[in-house]
């Protein structure tokens, strides 16, 4: 936000110095340069000594005159030849001289003037030129007042610009936090300006656009858990139910087709179970930060699924000093579990699982396996819902393509990071990146 204010103040302050220099430029090819015309004036007194008592003399006298000028004036007049000061002048500069004009060269505090244009004052005065030099010719006292003035206009802008925009600023630092609260998931979060501000249209639609997200994603909300629930009543009466058949009934050749019923009864647990936990991880935004040992959480995560693991060599790569992790301890371990379940369906014998701390406190874990690996072209879209790889489709693989999700949304409520990549062995290897976090 400071920035766009600092560039509308450079905006400004370049706007203003295009203009004076366009106005000086302007009045100097209309009405010629304004500090000749203060440095001719300055030097009025020695244009006059020589326009008003040289000139006047006669022949015999012009040089004589020229020469009292030399000893009683501080100014230098010397004659010199025509041509040197034509090669040193402009062409507009060089028409004035040869008019018989003064033309004034500010820098070097002089001017020049032909002695005059038909050689009467003496032998060859028709091609030399007065040359004065040490003219009390000082313009910085007007470029001083040219400041003074540039600063002035400026300040005149500035101020009521600053005083107008400061409102903007500061509604626009309002609806910037506004953003951010609500980008963080603090649905409830609402912009509150007076309607005479400048923004408040803005606001306004702002917060309607908030009132719409949050009423579209607790319906949403709402829709799940009730799906949800509707589905655990008929899952549990099916329970029931194939107790019951499976106690009146002895017959041997039942038994296959009510494990198989049994079989799809869980399956349906466990989708509403992943679809609960999916549903409160997008409206969970707080996290139940505290502090844990890592090394000891991940080993428990794998523990937890020798039973998934059995048939695959697992090795941890911790070192001792790995020490404690501020998060969410439940997130992160149903996170590293999801990620061993998945390697587990596709590893061919081994799983590895490394974690790793950088000098700034943040924390690396990787995940790999010796299985077939995923296709680069489907590494973007393995962490949305519902979505499977062509290879998993098989049902003998199980899943119903919420784990990675929920995966994503976990890491990223710890505002971490989960890159895929072909790992060394042909599988896949997930690259975890948590920053640190304090606890709240």
């Amino acid at each position: 936000m400071n920035r766009l204010f600092l560039r509308f103040f450079a905006l400004v302050m370049l706007s203003i110095s295009v203009a004076t220099i366009a106005i000086y430029v302007s009045i100097t090819i209309f009405f010629g340069d304004p500090l000749e015309e203060v440095a001719q004036q300055q030097a009025s007194g020695q244009i006059l000594l020589l326009t008003e008592y040289v000139d006047q003399a006669g022949q015999n006298e012009w040089l004589t005159r020229l020469n009292k000028i030399r000893e009683i004036a501080h100014t230098q007049m010397d004659l010199i030849p025509l041509q040197p000061v034509l090669a040193k002048l402009t062409q507009a500069r060089q028409a004035q001289l040869m008019r018989g004009e003064v033309v004034i060269d500010v820098a070097s505090k002089s001017f020049y003037r032909r002695v005059d244009l038909k050689g009467e004052r003496y032998v060859g005065s028709d091609e030399e030129v007065v040359h004065a030099q040490n003219l009390p010719i000082d313009v910085a006292p007007v470029l001083k007042t040219e400041a003074l003035r540039y600063i002035i206009v400026a300040l005149c802008l500035l101020i009521p610009i600053a005083v107008w925009s400061s409102s903007h600023w500061r509604g626009l630092q309002a609806l910037e936090k506004v953003a951010d609260e609500f980008g963080a998931g603090h649905l409830k979060v609402r912009a509150h300006t007076k309607e005479r501000d400048s923004i408040h249209p803005l606001a306004q639609r702002m917060n309607q656009m908030a009132g719409r997200i949050e009423s579209l994603l607790d319906a949403q909300k709402n829709l799940l858990h009730s799906v949800s629930h509707e589905l655990r009543t008929p899952i549990a009466r099916l329970e029931f139910a194939l107790e019951l058949l499976r106690n009146a009934a002895k017959n041997p050749q039942l038994e296959p087709r009510m494990q198989a019923m049994e079989a799809d009864i869980n399956e349906l647990n466990a989708l509403v179970s992943e679809l609960l936990d999916l549903g409160k991880l997008d409206q969970e935004a707080i996290l139940n930060r505290s502090e844990f040992d890592l090394g000891n959480s991940l080993s428990d995560c794998v523990d937890s699924l020798h039973h998934v693991l059995d048939e695959h060599l697992v090795s941890e790569d911790f070192p001792a000093d790995l020490g404690t992790y501020c998060g969410d301890q439940r997130l992160l371990k149903r996170a590293i579990s999801n990620l061993l379940r998945n390697a587990a369906k596709y590893a061919t014998a081994r799983i590895w699982l490394h974690a790793s701390r950088s000098e700034d406190g943040s924390v690396e874990i990787i995940l790999e396996d010796d299985g077939p690996g995923i296709p680069a072209e489907e590494r973007g879209r393995i962490f949305e819902a519902f979505y499977r790889l062509d290879r998993s489709r098989d049902r003998t693989t199980g899943g119903f393509g919420l784990g990675l999700a929920i995966v994503k949304k976990a890491i990223s409520a710890h505002r971490g990071q989960i890159l895929v990549q072909e790992g060394q062995y042909g599988g896949a290897k997930f690259i975890i990146s948590l920053p640190v976090l304090h606890q709240e």
